[in-house]
C-alpha cells in the first residue's frame, strides 16, 4: 500500500510542478494544436454520468470487503470504518492524482489521444518525465494490479462458491480440494472466465472494452447489494437483527431506495452509450 501511494505520488508532484505551457513546449505546440486548448464544449449530463459511473466503480474493493466480513474482528465497527477511510483517503488521492494530470496536460489533448489509443497517466506526462520516473510510475501501476489480483480472485471465487452451494450454479462447483481444502473448482472457473475477458478485449483491440464490462458488472453487483439491504429482514430476519450500524428499518429502506435509484441511473447511461 505504501509503495503504491508513494509511486503514485510522483504523478501528483510532477503534475503540479509543471503547467500546460511547459507541456506545450515539451511536445511542440504545432503537434498538439495549442490553439484548440482553450476551446470549451457544452456540458453534457450523459458524459458526466458516464464518468461518474466509472469513478464509482473504481472502488472495486467494497464488494470484496463485504464478502470477507465473516472473518473480520468486530465487523459492525470495522467494516463501516474501513469504508469511510477508503472513501476519504483513496478518494482524495484519486482527485489529487487526476487534478495533477490535468494541471499539466490539456484535457483536450487527453480526449484527442483517448479517441485513437489506450492512454495512461505516465504516457500523458511522459514529455515532462525523465525515463527513470516513468519507469517508477509504471512499476507502481504494475504493483497495484498485482496487489488487486489475489483479492479480486478471492472475492469472485467466494461468490461462485456461495452460488453453487445455494443451487444457483451447479453443486459440483462448490466442491473443495481433498488435500488443500480450497474451493479449487470455483477458483479455476473464476480465473478462466476472467482470462477469456482479457483475451477478448485484447483480440478486439480495445483494452477499455474490459473496463466497460467491469463497470457494468460492478453496477449490477452493487445494485444487488442494495436490494439485499432492503429485503434481508423478510428473507433472513435473524441476519437482519445483527445489523449494527443502521438498526432502523426505515433508515435501511431509505438507503436501499436511494442506492437502487442512483445505480439504475448509473447503469442506464453507459448502457445507452454502448448500445448506440
Amino acid at each position: 500500500m505504501f509503495i503504491m501511494f508513494g509511486l503514485g505520488a510522483i504523478v501528483i508532484v510532477v503534475g503540479f510542478a509543471y503547467d500546460q505551457a511547459d507541456f506545450a513546449m515539451a511536445t511542440r505546440a504545432d503537434a498538439i494544436r495549442l490553439a484548440d486548448f482553450g476551446a470549451e464544449i457544452d456540458f453534457d449530463w450523459r458524459v458526466f454520468l458516464s464518468a461518474a459511473a466509472v469513478l464509482f466503480s473504481s472502488f472495486i474493493g467494497f464488494d470484496a470487503i463485504a464478502q470477507a466480513g465473516g472473518e473480520a474482528k468486530n465487523p459492525s465497527r470495522a467494516l463501516p470504518l474501513a469504508i469511510v477511510l477508503a472513501i476519504t483517503l483513496v478518494g482524495s488521492f484519486y482527485f489529487l492524482f487526476t487534478r495533477a494530470v490535468y494541471h499539466a496536460v490539456p484535457w483536450q489533448y487527453v480526449a484527442e489521444q483517448a479517441a485513437v489509443r489506450d492512454i495512461s497517466a505516465p504516457g500523458m506526462l511522459a514529455p515532462l518525465l525523465s525515463p527513470g520516473l516513468s519507469v517508477l510510475i509504471l512499476a507502481g501501476a504494475a504493483i497495484a494490479l498485482i496487489n488487486d489480483l489475489p483479492a479480486m480472485l478471492l472475492a469472485v471465487s467466494r461468490l461462485v462458491f456461495a452460488w453453487a452451494e445455494d443451487g444457483i450454479f451447479p453443486k459440483g462447483i462448490a466442491a473443495t480440494h481433498n488435500t488443500r481444502q480450497t474451493p479449487h473448482r470455483a477458483l479455476f472457473l473464476s480465473g478462466a472466465v476472467a482470462s477469456v475477458g482479457v483475451l477478448g478485449s485484447h483480440f478486439a483491440g480495445d483494452f477499455f472494452l474490459g473496463i466497460d464490462i467491469m463497470v457494468t458488472s460492478m453496477m449490477v453487483n452493487f445494485l444487488l447489494m442494495c436490494l439485499t439491504l432492503g429485503t434481508t429482514r423478510y428473507v433472513n430476519p435473524a441476519l437482519a437483527a445483527k445489523v449494527g450500524m443502521i438498526k432502523s428499518t426505515t433508515g435501511r429502506a431509505i438507503i436501499c431506495g436511494l442506492g437502487v435509484a442512483l445505480l439504475i441511473l448509473f447503469l442506464s447511461v453507459p448502457t445507452w452509450k454502448d448500445l448506440n
